[in-house]
């Protein structure tokens, strides 16, 4: 059974790369897409739970911070694994993600790291 991919970013570009990359590993991952938190809560809210969500920190609207905490607030959606995938590398960003994500994987990556650690973290 396919592990369903939630990425949340406000780069079209970057979410074409990863959702092609992710789907090469054939019928391991569904990779569907959010171009920002608005369009990922109307996804949600439409009863589309994902196994994960891979998230951007910096998007203009809802950031990524924001949109995390907003996630934890709802039973219905506390429980699903947030992974940020980021390009903000400050240590206080660093420090914020790892305790409260289940993981928090800097841009750039090989999408082999990336497959690793979401399989890690779906593990759990």
């Amino acid at each position: 059974m396919k592990k369903k991919i939630m990425l949340v970013d406000d780069n079209p570009d970057f979410i074409y790369m990863v959702k092609r990359s992710l789907e090469r590993f054939g019928d391991e991952y569904e990779v569907t897409s959010a171009n920002g938190g608005k369009e990922c809560f109307e996804f949600l809210k439409k009863g589309n739970v994902p196994d994960i969500i891979l998230l951007d920190i910096m998007m203009p609207g809802t950031d990524g911070w924001t949109l995390f905490a907003k996630l934890k607030e709802r039973p219905e959606w506390r429980e699903i694994p947030i992974v940020f995938l980021t390009a903000k590398t400050d240590e206080y960003s660093k420090g914020f993600g790892k305790i409260t994500a289940n993981d928090y994987i800097e841009k750039p990556f090989e999408i082999m790291d990336l497959k690793e650690r979401i399989d890690k973290v779906l593990s759990r």
